[in-house]
């Protein structure tokens, strides 16, 4: 089994493996790229979007900086905007649905390490994915840790780790994260 393979099973692999080292190089750059060339020319960010990312939906929108490890382990729905500063650590996939809102300074991270400092110390790591329904929306500062489920229409509060699967259709907040309390379907209501 290859260290690419041990990764995406969430086995424990050697992340400074060739392999995996040559391909996050090839995401950081045109993560590099895209940085540069969103602001001054839409369509050719557009275009480097399409090249780095796995799956993208319709109007997607990502203001620089982005960054992320591979780009090809992430799915976008459609419509979906995402601040300046966010981080995606994908060596896992990391899945978005449809109608989803990233606040500023969020980071979705799959990868983890052992706990125990000898078998962290030989560079092991882990990963587990991320998957994110539809109409979530994650206030600002936001981090999301390996092996996370958020339920659709659910509300992120600003600042808030997420350690933990959060149901859909509820407003969850701190850290760690916890359910504060549903939200109605059919009221506007204010976080």
């Amino acid at each position: 089994m290859t260290e690419r393979e041990k990764m995406l099973s969430g086995a424990l692999y050697q992340a400074g493996a060739p392999e995996l080292v040559r391909a996050r190089r090839k995401a950081k750059e045109l993560c590099r790229r895209f940085n540069l060339e969103a602001v001054r020319d839409p369509e050719a960010g557009e275009r480097l979007l399409r090249e780095l990312l796995g799956a993208a939906g319709e109007d997607v929108t990502i203001q620089p900086m982005f960054w992320c490890d591979y780009g090809c382990h992430i799915r976008m729905g459609s419509h979906i905007e995402i601040n300046h500063n966010c981080v995606i650590l994908d060596c896992a996939p990391v899945t978005f649905g449809d109608h989803v809102l990233i606040g500023p300074n969020c980071g979705f991270y799959t990868a983890g390490h052992p706990l125990e400092a000898a078998a962290r110390n030989t560079g092991l790591e882990f990963a587990r994915p991320i998957t994110v329904g539809d109409s979530v929306w994650f206030g600002g500062s936001v981090a999301v840790l390996p092996g996370v489920t958020i339920g659709s229409g659910a509300v992120i509060g600003a600042g808030s780790v997420v350690s933990r699967d959060i149901p859909p259709n509820v407003v969850a907040a701190g850290n760690p994260c916890r359910v504060l309390r549903p939200i109605h379907p059919g009221g506007v209501e204010e976080t």
